[in-house]
């Protein structure tokens, strides 16, 4: 496992970091035994960066973790999230802070992620959503800098919402942060044109969440995949976007190679040649994934000539996700 510096924190975390969604439920029927097992192998691989949220299965994911870090909390850097307060996403430009990143709520949050992590900090705390105005608009900010004079919160980001590469570089660019979570790969490129090298600019972490676009580029999803039952995937990837985005996905296996073996292999890789990532944070419900996405850390990034070639292989397809409100 590589390791690099999360942005300005100078956390040292690991490149492939451990993304906790399915942890908590959404993604098809949930294991927890196979959960941990999951994660101890992740962590015994050198994962040393876990991303959950206090919306991943009514905090499930969380008491999971928590049970994970018994032990060995000095060891791993934990980042988590906080909903918006109205429980929808993503927020808007016309919806105010106070109605959905209050001082009062970002604490509240705060201290329900501490008891179900049982512990007594947080390495990065995020806001689970973001719109451009919220950076005059500090009440967020407020609540964050308390939690962080009492010892509770060491660094704080935001997660970029769903599909919007260009709506956190104003906010990268004010200092007010230490790290930006940001849907990027190889089918979604656009966070290169401003964000990416912003955060270089200003010492800002990235860390990469959807590095397989959903499972898109796994190469394990053909059309007439069936999903199993209370997988959101099934409302989102549709028979007619499956078979939409087959072709896209065959294209990328002419770029396997003995260090990139698998589309995701290679996914990850794409992904962590860029300079301004700090950690991309695939899904690892269980022990194969964490042995295929950690294998990708091998401090072998892809030529500038393979970059280059991949640009033609960006895909926006602009599908928004069953949960956006609009």
């Amino acid at each position: 496992m590589q390791y690099r510096i999360l942005g300005r924190t100078g956390f040292n975390v690991s490149e492939i970091g451990l993304g906790s969604w399915g942890l908590g439920g959404g993604w098809g029927p949930i294991d927890d035994a196979e959960a941990l097992a999951a994660m101890e192998l992740a962590i015994a691989q050198g994962v040393n960066f876990i991303d959950t949220a206090l919306g991943y299965g009514g905090g499930h994911s969380e008491h999971l973790i928590g049970r994970v870090l018994k032990g060995r909390r000095e060891q791993i850097i934990v980042a988590t999230k906080i909903p918006p307060q109205t429980g929808r996403w993503p927020v808007l430009p016309h919806e105010p802070v106070t109605k959905t990143f209050s001082a009062k709520w970002v604490i509240e949050c705060t201290e329900r992620s501490l008891r179900n992590l049982d512990t007594d900090y947080i390495d990065v705390q995020q806001l689970h959503a973001w719109t451009p105005p919220y950076v005059q608009q500090t009440d967020w900010l407020e609540g964050l800098m308390r939690l962080k004079e009492q010892g509770k919160v060491r660094a704080f980001g935001v997660s970029a919402n769903d599909w919007d590469p260009y709506g956190t570089v104003s906010l990268v660019e004010s200092g007010l942060i230490d790290s930006i979570q940001v849907i990027y790969n190889i089918f979604e490129q656009r966070p290169q044109e401003a964000l990416l090298p912003a955060a270089l600019k200003h010492n800002v972490a990235i860390i990469v969440r959807v590095p397989f676009e959903e499972g898109l580029l796994t190469g394990r999803l053909h059309p007439g995949h069936r999903f199993e039952p209370d997988d959101w995937r099934a409302d989102w990837l549709t028979p007619e976007r499956l078979r939409e985005a087959a072709p896209h996905a065959e294209a990328l296996k002419a770029y396997l190679a003995p260090d990139r073996p698998t589309l995701a292999s290679l996914a990850l890789k794409y992904i962590l040649s860029h300079p301004a990532v700090s950690t991309v944070i695939p899904g690892m419900r269980r022990s194969a994934h964490v042995l295929e996405n950690t294998s990708a850390s091998d401090g072998k990034p892809l030529s500038a000539q393979e970059i280059e070639r991949l640009r033609a292989h960006a895909y926006v397809h602009g599908w928004k996700y069953p949960w956006a409100q609009a």
